[in-house]
């Protein structure tokens, strides 16, 4: 089997692995689909839009985590592997392209670009990898991506039933991937099935977050230097520019690097803690969109005072904060106290600031995050110093 197609195209668990040049190219799709959805949010700052971004966004980030968790196995340089994430690409681009669109009239290219990239790497793998067991995990979720398929597809046919039935194949996909996509006759994948390699998969949603920072960073850019320069423009931008940092500063720190770690310590149930960490990543980008589009509104008018923009710029940091703290949970059970404590105060805070201009709201928001960053190091100064002294007490002991 080592010398046969599946051998070749396999990744040798116990290799480090890198992302690859390719990984990376395949992640552009997905600045394109985060520029698409801020500004289908921007254009349209009502609930109801709201949920069909966050609908769309869900979608998305299952193309790119599927791909992600299914390339960890792989060798990336192998032309079959090769062909498989330029297929997805391709089908990533085609959904961002009509994300305005796509609960209109170009519902049905959304729909069948979905279902065509996730049936399209089953229908490259399975031939290719017959006689291994990854064959048999490879057919489990092909089966069940065929079911959800029916209701993407039906969904985008029946405007009225749309979105029940998209969030209806979301809701399925995710909860069947939890439990191993247990399939008649089939049975279900085993976390051993399923194990990842972590230091990679890691990386590959440190590399897909800083994308996520580079779309607030860039349309914060763009927003700029459309609208001109003035003083309270210039305040908007060095905002966006802080809370950009902040965020990356919370992301990485404190359980950031360590969750290859953990998943690699966990052993084959580090894919359980592999799969949490795809969910969380995505309310945490989720929360980075939102907040470029908060960042861009103050940017392109900093005087405004609509409801809808403040509580955009509210909700993001609130949606990112809350991803971050549940992962470190799931990391190594540690909790931030100043994360916890300033999450109600963002919201407390942007009711207070109703009837601020934006530029003011945004810089409660933004002065609030470098707060609890120097809190945090406050504190780990703090148990530093104790553990030096309790250190230096130990050996006056032991030398006394």
């Amino acid at each position: 089997m080592a010398n046969g197609l599946p051998g070749r195209l396999l990744q040798r668990r116990e290799d480090p692995r890198r992302a690859s040049f390719l990984e990376l190219f395949f992640d552009l799709a997905f600045i394109f689909a985060l520029t698409r959805l801020s500004r289908a949010l921007l254009n349209d700052l009502s609930l109801h839009v709201a949920f069909q971004v966050l609908l769309l966004l869900a979608a998305i980030w299952w193309v790119w985590f599927v791909t992600a968790w299914s390339a960890d196995w792989f060798d990336p340089r192998t032309p079959l592997i090769v062909a498989l994430l330029l297929w997805v690409m391709f089908g990533g681009l085609l959904m961002a392209a009509v994300v305005p669109t796509a609960f209109g009239r170009h519902a049905m290219v959304f729909a069948v670009a979905y279902v065509a990239i996730h049936l399209g790497r089953a229908a490259l793998l399975i031939p290719a990898l017959r006689g291994h067991p990854l064959q048999l995990r490879t057919a489990r979720v092909a089966i069940w991506f065929a079911a959800s398929g029916v209701l993407w597809v039906v969904g985008a046919a029946v405007a009225s039933a749309r979105e029940v039935l998209w969030t209806l194949a979301l809701v399925l996909e995710y909860v069947l991937a939890r439990l191993g996509w247990p399939t008649p006759r089939l049975g279900r994948s085993s976390w051993p099935d399923l194990q990842v390699n972590g230091e990679h998969l890691s990386e590959r949603y440190q590399q897909i977050f800083i994308i996520a920072l580079g779309e607030l960073i860039l349309m914060s850019g763009l927003a700029y230097g459309d609208s001109g320069f003035d003083w309270q423009r210039t305040l908007a931008f060095a905002g966006a520019f802080l809370t950009a940092v902040a965020l990356a500063r919370l992301y990485l720190v404190p359980a950031g690097g360590r969750l290859g770690a953990a998943i690699e310590a966990a052993g084959p149930p580090g894919s359980r803690l592999a799969l949490l960490a795809g969910y969380l990543h995505l309310v945490m980008i989720a929360g980075v969109l939102a907040t470029s589009v908060g960042m861009e509104l103050a940017i392109t008018d900093p005087r405004s005072r609509e409801p809808a923009a403040l509580a955009v710029a509210v909700t993001g940091p609130v949606l990112f904060l809350l991803g971050r703290i549940l992962l470190s949970v799931v990391v190594d059970g540690s909790l931030s106290w100043p994360r916890l404590i300033v999450v109600p105060m963002i919201v407390v805070g942007g009711f207070a600031s109703v009837e601020l201009p934006l530029l003011g709201a945004g810089a409660i928001v933004t002065v609030l995050l470098l707060m609890v960053i120097a809190a945090e190091d406050l504190l780990d100064r703090s148990r530093w110093r104790r553990s030096a002294h309790a250190g230096v007490a130990v050996e006056r002991r032991r030398h006394g």
